[in-house]
């Protein structure tokens, strides 16, 4: 994670969408660019660039 929990907290809370890869709210239940219902969370690990 970063340094601030605070803006992690804010970044991380969102779902996104598996079809088309659109950043939704988290109480979404479908997409707002395509209609999906296919929604996944946010990953929380934020990972290093090799």
């Amino acid at each position: 994670m970063g340094k601030f929990p605070e803006a992690d907290a804010r970044i991380t809370a969102v779902s996104i969408c598996r079809r088309c890869k659109a950043r939704n709210k988290r109480g979404a239940e479908k997409c707002r660019k395509c209609g999906s219902r296919y929604l996944r969370p946010k990953n929380k690990e934020i990972r290093a660039k090799k």
